[in-house]
């Protein structure tokens, strides 16, 4: 896992030709990890479900113990707060994941943006520009976004 601010810094870089396939994992990590941030932060009050909906879908898609995803998330908010776009982390997940894997963060941003029971305008637009930015296509996107409504219960406001 990720341990310092070097580690950061190490996955945001491209992997070097015979780098451990550890490092190459712990990037697709990390910019899955910032995606699903930044759909946190669009939130002006972000309680424990939002925080929850994040680490439930990191644990979904990486085998990563508990403080393993808390460093993780950690690392994700820095690493958002200082980005100046989703490019790094759309290009590092569409070299790494394949398109049902991609969907799967799709419908798990999602479940972020509706953990507290609303979604706004600001929530939908950040979603389908990363969404854009991983090559997903709007017929998918809608249908993650269906997922992700139906089973964070079916009654959310989906704008």
């Amino acid at each position: 896992m990720l341990r310092t601010l070097k580690d950061l810094f190490d996955a945001m870089l491209p992997p070097q030709p015979g780098a451990p396939p550890a490092d190459a994992e712990h990037q697709l990590q990390l910019a899955t990890a910032v995606l699903l941030v930044e759909v946190l932060r669009t939130a002006p009050d972000v309680g424990a479900a939002e925080r929850r909906a994040v680490v439930d879908a990191l644990k979904d898609k990486f085998a990563l113990a508990d403080d393993e995803i808390a460093r993780l998330v950690e690392l994700a908010e820095r690493t958002a707060r200082d980005a100046s776009d989703y490019y790094a982390f759309t290009s590092r997940i569409n070299e790494g994941f394949d398109m049902p894997r991609k969907l799967r963060i799709v419908e798990h941003m999602w479940r972020v943006a509706w953990a507290d029971g609303a979604l706004s305008a600001h929530e939908q637009h950040v979603l389908w520009r990363i969404a854009d930015l991983l090559h997903v296509p709007h017929g998918a996107y809608i249908h993650a976004k269906m997922r992700a409504r139906d089973a964070m219960g079916g009654s959310r406001d989906d704008g």
